[in-house]
């Protein structure tokens, strides 16, 4: 799996995010930022990232570090 195709399943997940990838191999860092995380803990978007990922847990991917943000987090 490339850093290309984690960001395109994130995107593709939750329209409209900004997402960024980076990393290669098994092990990525992925900074999110989504008005769908608007009131919503840390837990429960990084599920949403987790959901929009399916079974890349069982394969290629191995180690995913998450940034998840509001706009307005992102910003300031």
């Amino acid at each position: 799996m490339t850093a290309d195709e984690l960001r395109q399943m994130i995107v593709d997940a939750l329209p409209g995010a900004r997402v960024e990838v980076s990393g290669d191999g098994d092990h990525f860092e992925a900074v999110v930022v989504s008005e769908r995380f608007e009131g919503l803990p840390l837990v429960q978007r990084h599920q949403a990232v987790y959901a929009a990922l399916g079974d890349a847990f069982s394969g290629a991917l191995h180690a995913l570090s998450l940034r998840t943000l509001t706009p307005a987090e992102a910003e300031g």
